[in-house]
């Protein structure tokens, strides 16, 4: 780690002969007519209106971040069609877009769809953790995304983006909430200009808690609880006027128990289906200890921006720190209800840095276009624990994992209109990956999923050429037609859990998107409607799909193709002034051509796992306006998704039946619009889904989504 952070430094260093990039901003709401604002995004790496991006993009915006209460990626996931969240557990989601996704959370793995915070890349699963307090925009790209964000996005990315602070003005807000479940939170944000206008600094933090949703029956204890802390520090100057730099230290602590496990289903073909007892009550459950997930995570951002007389030079560096544990009753039982108790976790300390230099045009050139190089290097150590306990006799296995990663990429892209029309989009990246890893389970006491005691090392190389090309047309400033075809890729990588020194040694390789894609974006009817529409059809190969064996262990394989089909609408519409509708669906048709997971076994046709077919979102509401300027505004969300399959066997009883969320809330705004006063509630029917389940050992475990929660939040600004 310490040589991580000398070379992070050096490469700082270095970068503070060029310059920082300007984060942008959406327009202002206009309240008193039915024109919508322009969202603005950096989909392409580069400011520009939601409705001239030839992606599909779903942002949002300050307002809705803050008035929907979104402070998670979970929270994202279920306001965006075509997006999956698993939360298994929640300080490691699985994220899946437009039915591609993964559950490889080992030292050596790789995620299948991205997160980045300010345009850094979070690579591993744990690390995933920010509040939504003081955020800019959230933006969910569709699609492969390799030229423009590199590996490990081949179905999408989310990108969030945190305000930067101000150069012109002082600023400050706060916030408190209370609830059931005893909830409280408080946030709060300073934004401070000095040296006459050249330089500002922001603060802001937040602290969420909450006990847990579950009673533990057994130990008397709660879980599935929150207590987390975060901060981020952000220092901007322009010290000259081609000159800009942005700083940032952010971190989150996060302090819960574990998730409540429960026996949903038994395996009547397997004889260990007598050692288990059905539970499938979600405000309860009996596992023989509560368990913890402990999570620390900090990271520092630098981005420097010169203007030359041709294009912007821009750096920017990173480096992220993460600390995490876990530990928890897999099983969710105890000796009276259980005969056999599952319990284990993990332990993960990871450091990884990153550098990117790119060459931008300037803004109004009539060919947009961007070049730059990429370095990202991570080490990461992990430890698997699995403990056993049968009828008295406990053991305990562990994997041991440590991993080192070394990814360079150079990339080029470029916008250049053909007539006053028509443009042409053409981009490239090569990504060359180094791997090493060493793997062993000499320290357990027992072994469970492994046949033998091993200690192996192993390296490997992957290299990718991804690309993306296609063709927009604008008629005229309110519609944008285009077609892409754009082709991603994921790294391939070794087994967390092998049962054997050659399983351990024989590791996977990339797995590849194609996506040919046609959209239409327009805005209608003087700007009271926007109407975008996808049409896309991804060719996906060389699937790394993950396996449970009957001992448990898990295996990793480029076991097939498939091919993901797809339709998505989007449609944002102000009637009268007040009153707004925003309707969202996709239709992901995502199904395997070929996979074979074992002799004799073919899941040709089957859906793959965790997608839906149908997913729709809903979200009226209306402003009223009271005496002074004063205002009151009703809104709520409505979201549907279709019946989900947890394995790609398709078959029961890892299934989900199909869920209809409610969210909803009443925001008072004061006639100086400092104050907001809000009372909301998520999921106000009580829906109960599962959030993941997995069979093994003669039973399907899994757990519940959370209850109905409510409270009321105080807002102020300055």
């Amino acid at each position: 780690m310490k040589d991580h952070l000398n070379l992070w430094a050096g490469g700082v260093a270095v970068a503070a002969l060029l310059a920082g990039q300007t984060a942008v901003a959406q327009e202002a709401r206009d309240p008193g007519g039915n024109t919508l604002e322009e969202v603005i995004v950096t989909a392409q790496r580069r400011a520009q209106s939601l409705q001239d991006v030839p992606v599909t993009v779903t942002a949002f915006g300050a307002e809705q971040v803050e008035q929907a209460r979104i402070r998670e990626v979970q929270d994202v996931a279920t306001l965006t069609p075509g997006l999956q969240f698993d939360a298994f557990p929640s300080s490691q989601p699985r994220i899946a877009i437009r039915g591609i996704g993964s559950s490889d959370r080992g030292a050596a793995g790789d995620p299948s769809a991205a997160v980045f915070l300010d345009e850094i890349y979070v690579g591993r699963p744990a690390a995933v953790a920010f509040d939504a307090f003081d955020v800019e925009r959230i933006e969910v790209l569709k699609g492969p995304q390799g030229t423009l964000f590199g590996r490990n996005v081949v179905g999408g990315a989310i990108n969030v983006v945190t305000r930067r602070p101000s150069l012109a003005s002082f600023d400050a807000a706060a916030e408190a909430t209370i609830g059931n479940h005893e909830r409280r939170e408080g946030a709060g944000m300073l934004n401070a200009p000095f040296a006459d206008g050249r330089a500002a600094v922001r603060l802001s933090g937040a602290w969420r808690t909450h006990d847990g949703y579950v009673r533990n029956t057994f130990t008397g204890d709660r879980v599935e609880d929150q207590d987390s802390r975060s901060g981020r520090l952000s220092f901007s100057a322009e010290p000259a006027p081609d000159l800009r730099l942005l700083a940032t230290l952010d971190g989150t602590r996060s302090r819960e128990t574990g998730p409540a496990q429960h026996v949903l289903d038994l395996d009547t073909a397997d004889p260990r289906a007598a050692f288990w007892t059905i539970d499938r009550d979600r405000r309860r459950t009996a596992g023989a200890y509560a368990g913890y997930q402990d999570r620390d995570t900090w990271g520092v951002r630098v981005q420097i921006e010169r203007d030359l007389p041709f294009a912007t030079l821009i750096y920017l560096g990173s480096y992220r720190d993460l600390d995490y544990a876990s530990a928890y009753d897999f099983d969710g039982g105890n000796p009276t209800t259980n005969r056999i108790d599952i319990s284990g976790g993990n332990e993960e300390q990871s450091a990884f840095y990153s550098h990117e230099l790119r060459l931008a045009a300037l803004p109004g050139s009539d060919i947009q276009w961007i070049a730059g190089a990429y370095l990202f290097k991570s080490e990461t150590d992990r430890r698997d624990i699995l403990d056993l306990d049968i009828a008295g006799s406990a053991g305990r296995e562990v994997f041991t994992q440590a991993a080192e990663l070394s990814s360079y990429a150079v990339f080029a892209d470029v916008t250049a209109p053909v007539t006053d029309q028509l443009s042409a989009v053409a981009g490239v990246r090569y990504t060359r990956d180094e791997k090493d890893y060493r793997i062993d389970n000499l320290t357990g006491t027992a072994l469970f999923r492994a046949r033998e005691r091993f200690d192996v090392s192993v390296a490997d190389a992957y290299e990718a050429v991804t690309w993306r090309a296609g063709l927009t047309w604008t008629p005229s400033d309110d519609h944008l037609l285009y077609g892409m075809i754009s082709r991603g890729f994921k790294s391939g990588g070794f087994q967390d859990t092998p049962s054997s020194a050659a399983d351990a040694a024989d590791g996977f390789e990339p797995e590849f998107a194609t996506q040919y894609e046609i959209g239409q974006k327009s805005v209608l009817f003087g700007g009271a409607v926007v109407w975008n529409n996808t049409l896309y059809i991804m060719q996906y190969d060389d699937l790394q799909t993950r396996r449970t064996l009957p001992n448990l262990s898990v295996v990793t394989d480029n076991a097939g193709q498939a091919t993901i089909k797809g339709y998505e609408t989007y449609l944002q519409w102000r009637p009268f002034a007040g009153a707004s509708l925003v309707t969202s669906y996709a239709y992901t048709d995502a199904r395997f051509d070929e996979f074979s997971p074992e002799p004799g076994v073919d899941y040709a046709g089957n859906r793959i796992s965790r997608t839906p077919q149908h997913k729709l979102v809903v979200s009226p509401s209306y402003t009223a306006a009271l005496a002074q300027g004063a205002g009151l505004r009703f809104a709520l969300d409505y979201a549907y998704e279709s019946r989900i399959f947890d394995d790609n066997s398709n078959e029961p009883p890892e299934m989900r039946d199909p869920t209809h969320f409610v969210d909803a809330r009443v925001i008072f705004t004061d006639a100086s619009r400092h104050w907001t006063v809000s009372l909301w509630g998520k999921n106000l029917t009580d829906e109960v889904t599962r959030t993941f389940q997995s069979v093994f050992l003669g039973a399907n475990f899994g757990a519940y989504n959370p209850p109905r929660t409510y409270g009321l939040s105080l807002n102020w600004k300055y």
